[in-house]
């Protein structure tokens, strides 16, 4: 298994013969809900790949329909005949924008991907009441490996109910609290939660990057905790999972 961060939700998952990519965000600006006076983001630095200079893709990951993570920009500039695994609310996105080869999978559906790989919808982030979008497990059928990804607040609860332990975990470990909506992301508390419920030998923060971001949005969101924070958590926990943390390009074999 490699794994290849690009940047704050955007990765390149390499398991089972595959080359995954995962909620991309290629292309400025990042914008939500089509409304730049509500929140506008751009990368401070060049993101470490364009729709061009990307590897050859086997399939296209898509967790949540939210623009941060089906962002219509990058997703308009990719190939349309990639297949595609999504979210209900990001299959109609991908629908909208041509995409010829979609799987649509809710809460606890799985698919085989050409007999190499078993991709299982986990319950992931309630957006608004009746929408929860999707975390990931992947499972490579020839080694066993398996990883876990969850971009923003998985029901513990839920999650722990068919799934024990898994080889890789990647989720976010800096929390942020939005007005009225409580908090969306996890942070180092619910990080360390999650990993010792799954007891993953390795952890992978994601919803990291080096971004600047304006609108009124980002002016009421609150961040919770750091990586360093979750680092000292993990360390006093006695679980034996290793925290790495990738830098954006950077590709990691586990």
């Amino acid at each position: 298994m490699k794994l290849t961060r690009i940047d704050l939700n955007s990765w390149i998952f390499h398991i089972g013969g595959q080359s995954i990519l995962v909620d991309p965000w290629l292309v400025d600006p990042l914008v939500f809900y089509g409304q730049p006076w509500l929140f506008t983001a751009y990368h401070n630095t060049p993101v470490a790949f364009t729709p061009r200079t990307l590897p050859p893709i086997d399939l296209l990951l898509i967790s949540q329909g939210l623009d941060d993570h089906c962002h219509k920009p990058t997703l308009e500039k990719l190939d349309r005949a990639i297949p595609a695994i999504a979210s209900p609310t990001a299959a109609k996105v991908l629908s909208s924008l041509g995409y010829t080869n979609i799987t649509s999978l809710a809460n606890w559906q799985e698919f085989k991907f050409k007999e190499k790989l078993q991709i299982v919808a986990v319950p992931g982030a309630e957006i608004q009441p009746g929408q929860e979008e999707n975390g990931y497990l992947l499972t490579d059928l020839s080694s066993s490996e398996t990883l876990y990804y969850e971009p923003h607040l998985p029901p513990l609860d839920k999650v722990k109910q068919k799934i024990n332990a898994v080889d890789v975990a990647i989720a976010p470990v800096i929390g942020q609290i939005f007005p009225f909506l409580g908090q969306v992301i996890i942070g180092p508390k619910e990080a360390l939660n999650l990993a010792e419920t799954l007891k993953p030998k390795y952890f992978l923060p994601t919803t990291t990057g080096d971004i600047r971001a304006t609108g009124i949005l980002p002016m009421l969101v609150r961040s919770v905790g750091s990586i360093p924070e979750f680092r000292d958590l993990l360390a006093n926990s006695g679980l034996a999972t290793q925290l790495l943390e990738p830098a954006p390009g950077q590709t990691m074999e586990i």
